[in-house]
């Protein structure tokens, strides 16, 4: 029998099972983070009784439900490349009424949730994930794998100056550890960069060039770790492959995330429960962090394209 809300973590531990927001990310819905902050909101209960703290183990026994709707069954873990465009927010729903990624995306995909966040002026390469706890793995830092962008920046700059970001810098405060960057060509009044880093933190990559009297104008991720934007056109998403998927992930990341590519697909005719109810979050920032589908206006297939941004395209390491 599932023990009450409020329980002491010795006690916890010696309960089988899993920790609740553990369970509600790994179906899908949200991060643990936010999970956390549905069940804070009464949002969750458990055997029909509302929870107020997430220091709960459950099993497979146990009826969970979310606005009193019951938690989804955990399906195969999937996870798809999305080529954000600008314009849009990384979330499920915005309290200023912008545009959401998650709006635009196809209706016949699972519920996703997605792995770190660009905010509204950044496009690109963005991860799409069913399953919370592998999100999670990938947002750590200890995971560590490196983000690599393309940036059109106002300004002038030489290499040397760039060689110095390797030591990594601190600005306003805040310390960013070791970038990548190398200078691709100047065009007009400005320059083209490849960054690469491995933090992802708030608006990192514009911050750290203002430091060379450098604006930013055109901020574009092209890789995430081991998987690149490569010809996806803006709007565009593309599920990876399960056997490439655990391959490109790792023994270390798939058991640290728990995932699980022998469970079943299952067909969705309805949005997430997160974007049908008024949205409860945790605090988070905003991050600089296989057929395709589109979502194009007319849906008109587009032929594959060299590099839009201009200059050469950068390796990809992770």
């Amino acid at each position: 029998m599932t023990k009450k809300a409020g329980m002491s973590d010795k006690n916890n531990q010696q309960n089988p099972g899993d920790r609740i927001a553990k369970v509600m990310a790994r179906a899908g819905l949200a991060s643990r983070r936010e999970a956390e902050a549905w069940i804070a909101a009464g949002r969750v209960a458990v055997n029909g009784a509302v929870i107020n703290s997430p220091a709960l183990n459950v099993t497979a026994s146990d009826r969970i439900a979310i606005d009193g709707q019951p938690l989804p069954r955990r399906e195969r873990t999937r996870l798809f490349r999305y080529h954000k465009p600008r314009g849009l927010v990384t979330t499920h729903s915005d309290p200023e009424g912008r545009p959401t990624i998650f709006a635009a995306l196809p209706k016949d995909l699972p519920r996703l949730i997605s792995i770190g966040r660009l905010d509204i002026n950044t496009e690109g390469l963005l991860l799409l994930t069913n399953d919370g706890g592998l999100a999670r793995v990938l947002e750590l830092p200890a995971t560590a794998w490196l983000r690599r962008y393309r940036v059109r920046a106002k300004g002038r700059v030489m290499q040397p100056a760039l060689d110095k970001l390797r030591e990594g810098i601190t600005v306003a405060g805040v310390h960013y550890g070791p970038i990548e960057a190398t200078l691709d060509r100047e065009q007009g009044a400005n320059v083209w960069l490849t960054i690469g880093i491995r933090e992802g933190k708030n608006r990192e990559v514009r911050k750290v060039l203002e430091t060379l009297d450098l604006q930013v104008n055109r901020l574009i991720r092209v890789a995430f770790g081991p998987f690149e934007l490569g010809d996806l056109g803006d709007g565009e998403v593309k599920e990876i492959e399960s056997q490439a998927l655990r391959t490109e992930l790792g023994e270390k990341i798939v058991t640290e995330a728990g995932a699980d590519f022998d469970a079943p697909l299952v067909d969705h005719d309805a949005r997430p429960v997160a974007s049908r109810h008024p949205e409860v979050r945790a605090k988070r920032d905003s991050r600089d962090d296989e057929s395709p589908r589109r979502v194009h206006p007319n849906d008109k297939k587009k032929q594959p394209r060299r590099d839009r941004t201009g200059g050469p395209r950068p390796k990809y390491p992770r």
